[in-house]
């Protein structure tokens, strides 16, 4: 059975794990459709100083997630996503993905909560589908606040009546008033993409080229710049993690993601301004009203068209809804494609509402899967019976799309509004196995 997964971060990892414990049961063929909008964290800075075709860091969290368990390749995945901390840091050993904290004496200065920040900036260290700014408080949590900050305001403009852009006022525009070095400035040249916050490679004074990064980034810029072909290049790495499914772009090179958000500015609640770049939507304090890709017919990737063509099941979610799910019902070939495939489609709901998504209620998700692709069919929506609240509107909302509600247990035991693989993968057994 072909099933294609759309998403991206952290709530994509989460399904291709959901799904790899179902390859048993259901003889599984993967492939993962990943978002390309990335412009937070070590992603965002080597789309800016590299001009990287692709951010790197979401299709790192793919391959991790499908990797086979043999020690090597468990080994492999682990240099992956190992991240550099600061030459300064006494244990370089403690940034990568699941590491300890950093102890609680840690500043924002500090080697250990700098690297975890750019983690978190690229969706790792963040509860699924929020915000790293509002997970538990840490070092890393407090390290993250004050660029994420700077990064938003840096990344919004005023949108006049007249549709002229006027800069920013007040203490946000402080934040970013700072002359940007040449390749920072490069990066704001292409619409969409907002500022990428550098700084947090420079902290405490000292610039360390390597801090912040995740070794599996560098490798997938590395063998994208060597075979020219991003495609090959992921097919590559796959095979250095034994990857039981394929991860392939969305779109043959990396897009900006932009919002239009009433509210993002604190002294101005009713005016509707642009908010420009994947980061700076994801964590914006406003009511996004609109969101869209620049440009905004990117080239679809040709082996992702094919993969949706051939399928037997398209899931989409969980993740972040306007810069992880909906991109994919952007791009028009993709969406395209995804409305003439033959396969079964399903929806997955977050557990919570994001920053990005406040104010939505778990109906209005699903109607924004209609609003940006109307033709779009869905057969089955996925939620958990306990985050989900009153059922009644999501069953109406689903039954708008044509799809029929399944609740069951998805979450984490610990209570936390993150999916938990194992379970998620319990209740998709029996979904995508309905029709053979």
């Amino acid at each position: 059975m072909k099933v294609v997964a759309f998403g991206g971060g952290h709530g994509l990892a989460a399904s291709l794990r959901a799904l790899r414990r179902c390859t048993p049961d259901l003889d599984l063929d993967i492939t993962a459709v990943v978002t390309v909008g990335d412009n937070g964290g070590s992603s965002g800075r080597l789309r800016a100083e590299r001009d990287a075709q692709l951010p790197p860091g979401d299709l790192r969290m793919a391959l991790a997630a499908l990797a086979d368990d043999e020690p090597d390749h468990q080994l492999m995945v682990r240099l992956m996503q190992h991240r550099f901390a600061p030459v300064g840091n006494p244990d370089r050993r403690g940034t990568g993905t699941g590491a300890a904290p950093a102890p609680a004496s840690a500043a924002a200065v500090d080697g250990t909560a700098i690297a975890e920040a750019a983690a978190a900036s690229e969706g790792e260290a963040a509860v699924e589908g929020t915000p790293p700014s509002e997970g538990a408080a840490s070092p890393t949590a407090a390290a993250w606040e004050g660029v994420a900050r700077s990064d938003s305001a840096a990344g919004s403009e005023n949108v006049t009546a007249a549709g002229s852009a006027a800069p920013s006022e007040g203490p946000a525009t402080q934040a970013s008033a700072a002359k940007p070095d040449s390749a920072a400035e490069a990066s704001t040249s292409k619409p969409g993409w907002g500022n990428v916050d550098r700084r947090i490679a420079s902290l405490g004074g000292k610039h360390d080229p390597l801090a912040g990064h995740a070794v599996g980034n560098l490798l997938l810029l590395g063998l994208m710049e060597l075979m020219s072909d991003p495609v090959e290049a992921l097919e590559h790495a796959g095979r250095m993690v034994g990857a039981r499914g394929r991860v392939l772009p969305m779109a043959c090179h990396a897009v900006g993601i932009e919002a239009d958000v009433r509210g993002a500015d604190p002294g101005r609640p009713a005016e509707v301004i642009t908010v420009r770049g994947q980061h700076a939507v994801a964590v914006t304090s406003g009511h996004v009203e609109a969101v869209r890709i620049v440009p905004s017919s990117p080239p679809a990737c040709p082996a992702a068209l094919e993969a949706i063509g051939a399928a037997d099941w398209l899931i989409f979610g969980p993740g972040s809804w306007y810069t992880s799910v909906l991109p994919h019902l952007m791009v028009p070939e993709l969406a395209a494609a995804i409305v003439d495939s033959p396969a079964r489609r399903l929806v997955t709901l977050n557990l919570a509402a994001d920053n990005e998504t406040l104010g939505l209620s778990v109906a209005d998700h699903l109607a924004a899967l209609h609003w940006y692709l109307p033709e779009l069919h869905i057969d089955i929506v996925l939620a958990d019976a306990r985050w989900v609240g009153e059922p009644d509107p999501v069953h109406r909302a689903a039954r708008a799309l044509g799809a029929r509600l399944v609740l069951a247990p998805l979450a984490v035991a610990d209570g936390s509004p993150k999916h938990d693989p194992e379970s998620l993968g319990t209740a998709l057994v029996p979904v995508l196995g309905s029709d053979r």
